[in-house]
């Protein structure tokens, strides 16, 4: 891909500019273009990180600013640090496409409700993994974390419906700021940036 020229220009709304990239990106076919590096700190101000997939961009049932979603355990270290100091930071990166996006914001959980909405959309195998799996806790062995699959599976039958539990579900990122990146010719990168004031997007422009 020839690196692009000119200004960037992405609209008003970082949310709807970031949709877009991302359709372009699915639409490319690159591998997991929904990956994002999910960025969380402890109660002592350790940040550590890894990748989630974005599952939506909505603003759930109240109704107000949208957010980014990913689903986890919320009995896993990530949701345990993001319960205790509610902000994080979410990155997504496009090698081939050269472009990068920069979100930081707030979290909260999703309702059970939409819990139970996507959990049914998942394959019935990630459905009983979800309540087989004591995510981020020591195991002893591969062979005891499949024994649990085993049992889970007895619970609910070949074929009986597998209910979203109670330690598993979403979260809900509300951006403040979201930076777009996109590469240019002897790193004079544009960046653009996006600040909510109140009920409103502010944007400026970023020296590389």
């Amino acid at each position: 891909m020839n690196l692009r020229e000119g200004e960037l220009r992405l609209g008003a709304e970082p949310l709807v500019a970031l949709q877009a990239w991302l359709n372009e990106a699915i639409q490319a076919g690159l591998p997991e273009p929904t990956a994002m590096n999910l960025a969380s700190v402890d109660r002592d101000g350790q940040p550590s990180s890894r990748i989630v997939l974005l599952k939506g961009i909505g603003a759930g049932p109240s109704g107000v600013e949208a957010g980014l979603e990913f689903y986890t355990n919320y009995e896993s270290r990530k949701s345990q640090q993001l319960a205790a100091s509610p902000r994080a930071a979410l990155c997504f990166h496009w090698v081939a496409m050269r472009r990068q996006i920069r979100i930081e914001g707030v979290v909260e959980k999703l309702t059970p409700a939409e819990n139970e909405a996507y959990f049914q959309t998942r394959p019935r195998e990630s459905r009983l993994g979800a309540w087989s799996s004591p995510q981020s806790r020591e195991v002893a062995s591969r062979e005891e974390l499949l024994a649990k699959v085993s049992e889970i599976e007895a619970r609910f039958g070949a074929t009986g419906p597998v209910p979203c539990p109670s330690h598993w579900g979403g979260w809900r990122l509300r951006p403040h700021r979201v930076e777009f990146w996109e590469e240019r010719p002897f790193r004079l990168h544009e960046r653009v940036l996006f600040v909510r004031r109140g009920e409103q997007w502010v944007s400026s422009r970023l020296a590389p």
